[in-house]
């Protein structure tokens, strides 16, 4: 059903009450990250400015992660970060990404569990593009990438409302 009729044993149909916007706040409200991560682009923490700024040109994304050698997230870099780095007079084929990059612990991360309207609050709130989408590694304590959510995929999410192809 629509969700404005539920059904009980012994009692049969009966109308719930509900608003349209009220069932329509209840499915967002049960949308997870994972139905709409979208893939992440990583980089080296090695690479230079330069490669990361032909990566990011590439696959046409506004942010990279930045994994170490063991695969764990290590940094952010936005367009603004690698724009930042390449005016004036610097070398970028020889700076290295990692000194331009935002760290951990300052990257706010997601899990595939948690809920997208969370998210989108957090990166409105935060005033960012991107989120990377993480899992817990079992070496030590390193986060794996395994996704990312942006703006276009909150966007994607509410136009698939609209069109109610959720369920």
């Amino acid at each position: 059903m629509a969700g404005y009729l539920d059904a009980r044993p012994r009692v049969g149909y009966f109308y719930t009450g509900k608003t349209g916007s009220q069932l329509l706040t209840e499915k967002v409200k049960k949308i997870k990250v994972a139905e709409f991560t979208s893939i992440p682009v990583v980089v080296q923490d090695s690479a230079t400015v330069y490669e990361a700024i032909c990566t990011m040109f590439l696959e046409d994304v506004g942010t990279l992660f930045i994994i170490n050698k063991n695969g764990h997230l290590a940094g952010v870099a936005s367009r603004k970060d690698l724009l930042r780095a390449s005016m004036g007079k610097q070398e970028i084929n020889s700076i290295p990404i990692n000194i331009i990059m935002t760290r951990m612990p300052n990257i706010t991360y997601c899990f595939k569990e948690d809920y997208l309207l969370d998210i989108a609050h957090i990166l409105i709130g935060k005033q960012i593009d991107c989120l990377p989408v993480v899992k817990r590694s079992n070496e030590e304590s390193g986060l794996e990438v395994v996704g990312r959510i942006t703006k276009t995929n909150i966007t994607k999410a509410f136009v698939e409302l609209a069109h109610d192809e959720l369920l």
